[in-house]
């Protein structure tokens, strides 16, 4: 064991595996918060967010098919992952086939980094995966404010095992970020690559974006439908030094979440809003957001034809119209949303509800 190690050791010794102050730069890395969906099949040309919140998966071209999960499979001390369930095989990848699992970051929590500086610092990302295939795999960093990236490389050594990974990214002299709440940073953790961007040399150092430097030796984990593949535990901190994953309690993560999407599900009766009447046919309801989102959302629904409006005397009624209050929408710590209705009386109370369990409302402000 180097000096190093050993001090590193020695650390974790005297503070029991908890190492003080706010360390992982990465919300929900352990998994453990999924508004959106517990299972969601994913293919060609997906793009987006789909299972557990603020990771998001992108595929272009290849005919492979993946279910993707929140799944109970995850190493000591973690509870939750990602699962891809590859459920169509492509054993032949053409030039601009990939497929990713990215993670997005503000640039306004990037700052400590000093990136674009002569004392730009380096991070080290840490994490926990399973994958069914040995050899290279490929973890990039995207600097999305000046289109700059750098690829590390890690390999796994026994398939369909989890295996513990940190790799340090030095820190980049070139670019500053910007200091805003829109995407600087993007984690991509390269699942299949086709030519176009394994054909160069891995960008190991930061550099203008070139495609062929991407992915360079990044084996195909879409090859087999017996496939599967698992990531958790994924941290990353300032330094060149990996320090025990940085667990958060449901709570804190869940609030972290919600600044990016808030997810309102129905269920028998839900009662997810109460408003008042300002004229015979339309209310206003009000939603009270958790926590302040990052940006302006964007209203998403599904299941509304089980939505009711309850007015006097406790009535449900059928809504003729549901949207956004134009008064009020571009307020991101409240919702005012308005229905068109039946005749009801100005100035009486009225509420809103979900018949059923599939339905949800939410706002999403996602990078």
């Amino acid at each position: 064991m180097t000096k190093a190690a050993e001090l590193a050791k020695m650390g974790e010794v005297l503070t029991n595996g908890q190492i003080g102050g706010r360390r992982n730069i990465v919300i929900n890395g352990s998994q453990i918060v999924s508004q959106r969906a517990t299972s969601s099949s994913f293919s060609t040309s997906t793009e987006g967010f789909i299972i557990t919140d603020r990771f998001a998966f992108s595929m272009n071209g290849t005919s492979t098919v993946y279910t993707a999960s929140q799944d109970s499979t995850a190493p000591d001390g973690f509870t939750k992952s990602i699962k891809l369930d590859c459920t169509t095989a492509d054993s032949s990848l053409s030039a601009g086939d990939f497929t990713q699992i990215h993670y997005r970051i503000e640039g306004q929590d990037l700052q400590l980094l000093k990136k674009g500086t002569s004392s730009a610092e380096k991070v080290t990302i840490s994490f926990y995966v399973r994958s069914p295939k040995t050899g290279t795999h490929i973890l990039e960093i995207q600097d999305r404010d000046n289109t700059r990236s750098i690829s590390k490389s890690y390999t796994i050594n026994t398939a369909d095992t989890f295996e513990y990974k940190q790799i340090t990214y030095d820190g980049d002299t070139s670019g500053a970020l910007n200091d805003d709440n829109g995407e600087s940073f993007r984690l991509t953790w390269w699942l299949q690559a086709g030519s176009t961007y394994t054909s160069g040399t891995l960008a190991t150092s930061w550099e203008a974006t070139t495609s062929a430097n991407r992915a360079v030796g990044q084996v195909n984990i879409g090859d087999n439908v017996a496939n599967n593949f698992f990531i958790t535990g994924i941290q990353m901190e300032l330094g060149s030094q990996a320090t025990p994953f940085e667990h958060r309690s449901f709570g804190e993560e869940l609030a972290l979440c919600q600044r990016y999407y808030h997810h309102i599900q129905g269920s028998a009766k839900s009662h997810i809003a109460k408003g008042l009447a300002n004229d015979a046919r339309v209310g206003h309801f009000n939603f009270e957001l958790p926590t302040s989102m990052r940006h302006t959302y964007t209203l998403v629904h599904s299941g509304l034809t089980t939505l009711r409006w309850v007015v006097e005397a406790n009535s449900e009624k059928i809504p003729d119209a549901f949207a956004l209050s134009s008064s009020n929408s571009l307020d991101i710590t409240s919702v005012r949303m308005q229905h068109a209705n039946n005749v009801t009386t100005v100035g009486y109370a009225c509420g809103m509800i979900l018949l059923d369990a599939n339905a949800y409302i939410a706002f999403d402000a996602e990078l």
